[in-house]
């Protein structure tokens, strides 16, 4: 069952060789790690650990605060705000940082969570 303050987290490390494979891929010229790779974190939380299975995305607000350095473990964390059960709604904040604690980027997702059988009460 889902709750306000609930979280999920994961730790990633960017390396050379993957900024390699993005800027082939995308023509990129990046020094530092892209910020679609650091958003993808939170696709992943979301999608997999917080709802999970069957989550919607419906909306993403990132403010990039600062470069993304390689080879330095990025935290990515997600914590449900606010629950909105009439419509399976979940408010998410969302913020990835480094072992320092410089915030890299933060922001809100709102995830539509009809397929979570049981994840709202009443």
């Amino acid at each position: 069952m889902l709750s306000v303050g609930q979280s999920a987290q994961i730790t990633r490390s960017y390396s050379e060789e993957d900024l390699a494979t993005y800027r082939s891929l995308s023509g990129s010229a990046d020094d530092a790690v892209p910020e679609p790779l650091i958003a993808a974190l939170f696709s992943y939380l979301l999608g997999v650990e917080l709802p999970g299975s069957g989550t919607n995305y419906l909306k993403q607000d990132l403010s990039f605060q600062a470069a993304a350095p390689l080879d330095t473990p990025l935290l990515a964390r997600v914590e449900i705000t606010r629950l909105r059960p009439d419509k399976h709604l979940v408010d998410l904040w969302a913020q990835c940082t480094t072992p320092e604690g410089t915030v890299i980027c933060e922001g809100r997702s709102l995830v539509k969570a009809k397929d979570v059988a049981g994840a709202f009460a009443a």
